[in-house]
């Protein structure tokens, strides 16, 4: 049986992480072709030798012009892009909300300056995908927020804001493309789970379902 994945390009941020490795793996095992993006080489190269048909790319995507220069390199060496996979992520918070600092709050930010500028850079791709998506990790503090992770849940839901803005842009484009977003209490143990779920957007029918713009909670 041919797989919705054979042969599409997905661009995976974070992929080094240990989500990042399923997901990576799940991908590749669909038959897509894998760009594993990260800021250390070391692990990229790692991630290479574990993964055969993963393609590292070391890249700072919080700076627009490395986001660009990232683009470019895809775009020469394998193609338009069919989806963007958003595993940038980490937890700062504690203290209530005076010990919500500003250093804390702009290492938090990078996640959602990282989404922007990746899915941005890639957009007219994942357009013109005749399967383009997007998918995120988010938080179940979204729903109930907490004094002490007052920075991370803000990041979270600004993150969420923007998926459904993307959503929105799929969907005045009348494009068969589709933003997803992933929350969980903790991501520890379902790695695999998200990696399932991953490789099953692209089994999924945009335009004849409600994938555009869902919000689907994982638990274990």
């Amino acid at each position: 049986m041919t797989s919705a994945l054979n042969d599409k390009v997905i661009v995976i941020a974070g992929a080094t992480s240990a989500s990042g490795r399923a997901v990576a793996r799940a991908l590749v095992d669909a038959g897509a072709r894998v760009i594993a993006v990260g800021s250390h080489q070391g692990r990229l190269d790692e991630l290479e030798v574990d993964i055969p048909g993963v393609t590292g790319e070391r890249a700072d995507l919080t700076d627009g012009d490395d986001v660009l220069e990232l683009a470019m390199r895809v775009h020469a060496k394998v193609g338009d892009v069919d989806g963007v996979v958003h595993l940038v992520g980490g937890w700062r918070g504690g203290g209530g909300i005076p010990g919500q600092t500003e250093e804390d709050y702009r290492v938090l930010e990078r996640s959602f300056t990282a989404l922007r500028n990746a899915s941005r850079v890639f957009w007219d791709d994942l357009v013109a995908s005749d399967a383009g998506r997007v998918a995120i990790v988010s938080s179940t503090t979204v729903e109930k927020p907490t004094a002490g992770g007052a920075n991370y849940t803000s990041i979270k839901a600004a993150s969420e804001s923007w998926m459904r803005s993307l959503a929105d842009g799929f969907a005045k484009a009348g494009a068969p493309g589709a933003a997803v977003t992933f929350r969980v209490k903790a991501l520890d143990g379902l790695e695999a789970r998200l990696a399932d779920e991953v490789v099953a957007l692209w089994a999924a029918d945009a335009a004849a379902s409600d994938l555009n713009g869902r919000v689907t909670t994982l638990a274990k």
